[in-house]
């Protein structure tokens, strides 16, 4: 199997963080591993189980092979198409949003997590958030800001301000005034030309991790709560030491938590993901949930919010890991008999 980590986006450490991860929980008697990384400029770089450089961060061996992209050379390409499974363990653009998805596609080959299709609607909270409503699943209201668009903000203040499709809070802003919310928009065009304007809900932030392709049904994690030790769930507050507490399970009613697992199902199917996704909640002060985001690769280290729900659920880390591989596999078996 490849662990497929880095990437071109502004998550790639974290991206590096998660692979260190998996590959030291992989069970060597099981699997033997390819790593395949990313760097930040796109380069594609080839090593292996023994040779830590792809993924501690230092520089490339002279055993490692580096190529420009993957259509220039055989070398990443055949790696990938000799495997009987990739695990893309990337976030944000350029790998959590249905590009890498393709090539795997296009491959033939295995891989773990959301399709195609799946990845790019998740990654574009806009378009998510229309398909969420069109199936009737309660989401936070936003107004979109598209290429060229007027600065708008229909809801009062604060509101969160979002790049439509980037993930780990980045270019996200709360504005408290019509100041700093041209800031804030100014911040995320960064990032993204489409931008999201999205109401303050007050309230708890929830966490439900879920598991599972078509058919079983799909699994719910216990519920977790984010308590973040600054005014948002911001960047620092996500990856910093201390910048955020993970409750498991969450301080919610019984039936609060019941309807979280039902809402992160309910997204998961309505989106058409396998495999796996993290789903964010809000729940408000009058007890309603709503539905925030949804994560088709989750951050995966060991202490990661989805690892550390399923683990509280009765699957650990290790299990976790063997459970998505194998759903995977199933996967692409099942759509092997299709013809195209």
């Amino acid at each position: 199997m490849a662990v497929l980590a880095g990437g071109r986006s502004s998550e790639h450490e974290i991206s590096l963080a998660s692979a260190r991860s998996v590959l030291a929980a992989l069970d060597p008697s099981r699997y033997e591993v390819i790593e395949i990384a990313i760097a930040r400029e796109g380069r594609w770089e080839l090593g292996q189980r023994e040779s830590r450089e792809l993924v501690s961060g230092s520089e490339p061996q002279s055993s490692i092979e580096s190529l420009p992209v993957v259509a220039e050379a055989a070398s990443p390409a055949q790696a990938l198409g000799s495997v009987d499974v990739v695990l893309p363990i990337l976030h944000g653009p350029f790998g959590e949003d249905g590009t890498v998805q393709g090539l795997l596609e296009l491959a033939g080959v295995p891989y773990v997590g959301a399709g195609v299709a799946a990845s790019a609607l998740c990654m574009d909270k806009d378009l998510f958030k229309a398909v969420l409503r069109d199936r009737g699943i309660p989401v936070a209201r936003n107004a979109t800001l598209r290429l060229g668009d007027e600065i708008s903000n229909p809801f009062g203040y604060p509101v969160f301000v979002k790049p439509a499709r980037l993930g780990s809070s980045v270019g996200i802003s709360k504005a408290h005034d019509e100041a700093e919310l041209e800031a804030a928009v100014a911040l995320a065009r960064r990032h993204d030309e489409k931008v999201l304007v999205e109401e303050f809900v007050a309230g708890t932030e929830v966490e439900c991790g879920v598991l599972g392709n078509v058919r079983p049904a799909p699994i719910a994690s216990v519920v977790g709560e984010i308590v973040p030790h600054a005014e948002w769930y911001d960047y620092e507050a996500k990856y910093a030491e201390g910048g955020s507490d993970i409750i498991v399970p969450a301080r919610i009613p019984v039936a609060t938590a019941a309807r979280v697992q039902e809402l992160a199902v309910d997204a998961f199917v309505a989106t058409e993901c396998e495999g796996m996704a993290r789903v964010d909640f809000f729940v408000r002060e009058d007890g309603e949930v709503v539905v925030n985001e949804l994560n088709t690769i989750p951050g995966f280290t060991a202490t990661s919010v989805y690892a550390r729900l399923f683990e509280a659920s009765g699957i650990p880390y290790a299990s976790l890991l063997d459970r998505l591989i194998e759903l995977a596999l199933e996967r692409h078996e099942r759509r092997s008999g299709l013809e195209y």
